[in-house]
C-alpha cells in the first residue's frame, strides 16, 4: 500500500505571493544577464530580427598600424604636416585609440629629422612628460617647429 500523502491547503494569498516572488526572481535574473551580457551579445531590436552588438576594445599598436598612418619626416613642409595631422586624427578615430596611447602611437610615425627632434624632446622633458602631453600640445609644438612664420603669413594672405 502506497504511503499516505499529507497535503497542506494553500490559500489564494499564499499562491499569489509565490507567483509574485517567482516573477520578481525571474526579472532580477533577466536584468542581471542583460546587464552583464552573459556572453550573449545578440539583442532583439523589436523587429523580430537579431542584431549583434560588439563591445569596443582598446586599440593596440598593431590596430593603429593596420590603419596605415602616414610617417612624418619633418621635410614635407606645411602641406605634409597638415596631411599628417589629418591622417593621424582619422587613424585615432578609426582604430579607437585611447587618449593615453595617442602620443605614443603618433610619435612612432616619426622618421629622420622629426625623430631626432622628438628623441631630444623626450630626453629634455622625460618620458612621462613627453608621452603625457595632449595631441593638441604636440600639434602646436610641431606647427611651431615645421611651419615657419613666413609660410603661415603666406597662407593667411592667400586665404
Amino acid at each position: 500500500m502506497p504511503p499516505k500523502r499529507t497535503t497542506t491547503p494553500m490559500t489564494d494569498a499564499t499562491i499569489k505571493q509565490l507567483i509574485a516572488q517567482g516573477v520578481a526572481d525571474a526579472l532580477a535574473e533577466y536584468e542581471a544577464n542583460r546587464s552583464s551580457g552573459n556572453g550573449d551579445d545578440s539583442h532583439d531590436s523589436g523587429s523580430g530580427r537579431r542584431r549583434t552588438e560588439h563591445t569596443t576594445r582598446e586599440c593596440t599598436y598593431s590596430d593603429f598600424l593596420k590603419c596605415q598612418p602616414l610617417n612624418f619626416k619633418g621635410t614635407e613642409g606645411v602641406v605634409g604636416l597638415t596631411q599628417w595631422f589629418k591622417k593621424i586624427e582619422s587613424v585615432f578615430y578609426i582604430s579607437n585609440c585611447t587618449v593615453g596611447n595617442q602620443i605614443k602611437f603618433a610619435t612612432c610615425t616619426s622618421l629622420g629629422s622629426e625623430l631626432t627632434w622628438w628623441n631630444s624632446h623626450v630626453k629634455t622633458v622625460g618620458h612621462d612628460a613627453a608621452y603625457g602631453m595632449t595631441c593638441k600640445t604636440l600639434m602646436k609644438m610641431l606647427t611651431d617647429k615645421y611651419r615657419p612664420r613666413s609660410e603661415i603669413k603666406k597662407l593667411e594672405i592667400e586665404i
